[in-house]
């Protein structure tokens, strides 16, 4: 069994919201230097973004952000909170023998921790790198990181892959 990167809402139009305690843009450059790491030791890498139920046109920047899509990467598009409802994410890590997920990406309390809770529901062993995700406010993000995300599994920062 091997370990995934999974990466939640990294879309120019999310990317550019006000997060904290880290921004957008360093959540995004973070999360590059993981996918980075995680291919060069060929562990697969899953980016998923969110398309909006029920319009006709999506909001302008509603694609991946420049430069993360690579080559062997699996893109993932979901229309709801988490990463595993309605889409082939579940199915997508299991043809690859992925046991262990490792998340990050945008919001903290809300793609990420869905994702998270639907991935240990699933019985993937989960690691958050806290410095690859963000919140709407540090408050939420770190009680989340301290309190939350520690029942589910390990939490990492960048610095560690």
């Amino acid at each position: 069994m091997t370990t995934g990167l999974v990466l939640i809402d990294l879309m120019p139009r999310i990317v550019a919201l006000p997060f904290a305690p880290h921004t957008g843009d360093e959540v995004l450059r973070r999360c590059l230097r993981l996918a980075e790491a995680f291919r060069a030791q060929g562990r697969p890498v899953f980016l998923v973004r969110v398309d909006r139920p029920n319009v006709d046109v999506q909001p302008e920047g509603s694609g991946f952000a420049e430069g993360l899509v690579r080559p062997g990467d699996v893109t993932i598009v979901k229309n709801t909170i988490g990463a595993f409802h309605g889409t082939t994410l579940d199915a997508d890590l299991k043809a690859r023998g992925v046991s262990t997920v490792v998340l990050g990406g945008l919001v903290t309390t809300m793609g990420v921790e869905s994702t998270a809770r639907a991935a240990a529901d699933a019985g993937y062993e989960l690691e958050f790198v806290e410095d690859a995700m963000s919140g709407f406010a540090a408050d939420e993000h770190e009680l989340t990181v301290a309190r939350i995300f520690p029942r589910f599994g390990t939490v990492t920062k960048t610095a560690d892959y």
